[in-house]
């Protein structure tokens, strides 16, 4: 079956004459048939090349429930033979109300009214992205409640909104990393049409949309694809079992899935970009590797809609050939995750050298992370126990996505804490600065912006009690390299999940407000500065103090030049700034507007210049 751009092949679908037509690929059964509960029906299915199944009819109307029986042929004894039949769900419904276990609904994901049909979408360079998980990020946890914080994230000076995975998992409390419908809008947040509201109020105003999505292991509950075919295989094992099925027999149409996934989410949903979830996990030998494939596919959707859509990875592997241009042999990736930068930033602000931060030495890791994006770029890891890593030199800055925490390194800590709960208020504010002054993307987890307090877990909500004592079990086991043995928080427990979410009554409180304003603020002199704005990795250059754990960041666009003093340390500290010229202050995070001790002061001397404990001072040099 070819992949058609402009529309979905896979799963059921509405044509326009008011028909609706359903492929499922399931190779090695006997029979299909499309079942409809409520109206008692059973229609077959004519089977078609290369275990492809077809339906068109006038039967189903949206809304209906629907569902498979799939009879498969068991061998018994050497001359007879069983027909096992199963019913199921449609591996590619796009709305799964009743859940994982539950029955499809059919609905017509063209039929909603967007607004943004002239919109272009927004350069990637200029994407100041803020993560959230829906169920979290607001007292309803639902995609409704996140349109009404969108004027506060506008104000904030976001441009990006990143929604953690969405796709249908088990119960209502999840990650989303345990999804098992790749195709279907969680029930609990609101579905499908709830999620195009969203993304079409965010355009309204100026927000882009990210989505996260999970191409590497399909979550344990609720996953039947191994009742309809070969959608993994035993050729490779992942952290979470059997790999996908990217490379092995039968993989054409397990790959034809997952692009029709891809260009589901930028066709019908409008989204922006997609950030695909631990690509090193995804285990690919083929001549064109599936990533590759489906940037090609993207590209042809992109001069088709003359919309902008970009391909954001989490990548474990210091390998720019992810996000190297096709043309170069690379998988044309747009950008990926850095949480190097993350793992030196933290270490510099005083975290211990445990599990995978053991490889960090602090600031100078962090200043070649602002100067080289990887620190590890071919030397030896003692963590990998292997040299590790390539050069990046000709990736440009909005290649890389960095962060002072996010999902992952606030909730793969045993209890959870924010940064708010473990360094200074001073020390956050360096911090953020320390990423917003990067010359890469930066990125904010929800509720970092005013210190948020309340811990974010790893939570679920599984009925299957083996398979919720396995991830209590193996929460304890990844703990093990940073945190003694305490009583670890229950990931099952709905407490845990209650706990994760925000308390917007923070912002009530003084300190909490003149943190979201301190962000406001440096967020707004990025945008507004060229020299900020403008990511140009060869226009950049970092002088490393190590006996002081200071650094000093240069950089320059035309004639702007802006120079950051980031002291790291806990005293004051004098720092030789070589580079001389006409300095004019233009932030200090220890002034007193932002809660330090610093009075108010725009000139410095020449050369030597003081700085407080755990701030930044950022100069302007408007004539260089």
């Amino acid at each position: 079956m070819e992949i058609d751009i402009r529309e979905r092949k896979i799963g059921l679908r509405f044509l326009d004459c008011g028909k609706a037509e359903i492929w499922l690929w399931a190779p090695y059964v006997i029979a299909v048939s499309v079942l409809l509960p409520d109206q008692d029906l059973k229609l077959p299915m004519l089977k078609q090349e290369f275990g492809y199944w077809f339906l068109q009819t006038d039967q189903i109307r949206e809304t209906y429930e629907y569902g498979f029986e799939i009879s498969h042929s068991d061998e018994t004894t050497q001359n007879q033979s069983e027909i096992k039949q199963l019913r199921r769900a449609d591996p590619a419904s796009v709305f799964q109300k009743n859940g994982v276990n539950g029955y499809s609904t059919a609905l017509n994901l063209k039929s909603f009214n967007w607004t943004d049909q002239n919109r272009k979408g927004m350069c990637l360079a200029d994407f100041v992205i803020y993560e959230l998980h829906t169920g979290t990020f607001t007292p309803n946890g639902d995609f409704a409640s996140i349109e009404q914080k969108l004027d506060y994230l506008v104000d904030l000076g976001i441009t990006a909104i990143e929604i953690m995975p969405v796709s249908q998992f088990p119960g209502g409390r999840n990650w989303g990393y345990d999804g098992v419908y790749p195709f279907a809008v969680q029930n609990t947040y609101g579905g499908p049409m709830s999620l195009q509201h969203l993304v079409n109020a965010c355009h309204e105003k100026g927000l882009a949309v990210i989505l996260d999505v999970v191409y590497n292991h399909m979550g344990p509950e609720g996953n039947y694809f191994n009742d309809f075919g070969p959608y993994f295989t035993n050729k490779y094992q992942t952290p979470w079992g059997n790999a996908i099925n990217f490379d092995d027999a039968d993989c054409d149409p397990v790959r034809h899935y997952f692009i029709e996934n891809v260009l589901m989410w930028f066709r019908d949903f409008h989204i922006d970009a997609l950030r695909l979830d631990a690509v090193h996990a995804i285990k690919d030998f083929s001549t064109k590797h599936i990533l590759a494939e489906i940037k090609q596919y993207v590209a042809q959707l992109s001069a088709w809609s003359k919309r902008n859509h970009y391909l954001i990875v989490e990548l474990d592997l210091n390998d720019n050939k992810y996000i190297n241009p096709l043309a170069e042999k690379g998988y044309g990736m747009d950008a990926q995750w850095i949480d190097e930068f993350h793992h030196a930033l933290r270490v510099t602000a005083g975290q211990p050298q445990q599990g995978y931060y053991s490889d960090f030495n602090g600031i100078e890791d962090l200043a070649k992370s602002f100067h080289d994006a990887y620190v590890y770029d071919g030397q030896y890891s003692p963590h990998r126990k292997k040299k590790f890593g390539i050069k990046a030199t000709e990736n440009e800055g909005e290649q890389f996505v960095v962060f002072s925490q996010n999902h992952d390194q606030v909730g793969n800590r045993m209890l959870g804490e924010r940064t708010s709960k473990l360094v200074s208020f001073e020390m956050l504010k360096l911090m953020a600065a320390a990423v917003i002054c990067s010359p890469f993307l930066p990125l904010i987890f929800m509720g970092e912006e005013y210190g948020e307090t309340n811990p974010f877990q790893f939570f679920i909500s599984h009925s299957d009690k083996d398979l919720v004592e396995a991830v209590r079990k193996g929460r304890k086991a990844e703990f093990a390299a940073f945190h003694d043995d305490q009583n670890i928080p229950d990931p099952q427990s709905e407490e845990t999940f209650n706990r994760a979410k925000l308390n917007w009554d923070n912002l009530k409180k003084e300190k909490h407000q003149l943190l979201y304003t301190y962000y406001k603020s440096i967020i707004k002199l990025r945008k507004s500065l060229p020299a900020l704005s403008k990511l140009n990795r060869n226009h950049l250059n970092v002088d490393v103090f190590k006996d002081q754990n200071c650094l000093i960041l240069n950089r320059w666009e035309e004639k702007q030049k802006i120079i950051c003093l980031m002291n790291f340390s806990r005293q004051q500290q004098i720092l030789c700034v070589t580079n001389t010229f006409d300095h004019k202050l233009i932030f200090n995070s220890a002034a007193q507007e932002w809660g330090g001790k610093d009075e108010n002061c725009s000139t410095f001397p020449k050369n030597d210049i003081s700085i407080s404990p755990e701030s930044i001072l950022i100069f302007i040099a408007p004539n260089v």
